[in-house]
């Protein structure tokens, strides 16, 4: 495990997860969370894209 894994294993519970997710929720409202998460996962998606043309050589770039 990592340092990170570990500390928030000691920092957050169960507990707070919940708190969490219901001040999200209260905050944001059921129907902005679902494009909310769609922003966020095709962002994660254009940077592991963008992380893995960086790894191509030079000469192999379209």
């Amino acid at each position: 495990m990592t340092a990170l894994t570990i500390f928030l294993g000691e920092l957050l519970s169960p507990g707070h997860v919940i708190i969490i997710l219901a001040v999200v929720l209260l905050l944001f409202g059921g129907k902005k969370i679902p494009e909310l998460m769609k922003g966020l996962g095709s962002g994660v998606k254009e940077f592991k894209n963008a992380a893995k043309d960086d790894e191509k050589p030079a000469d192999k770039i379209d």
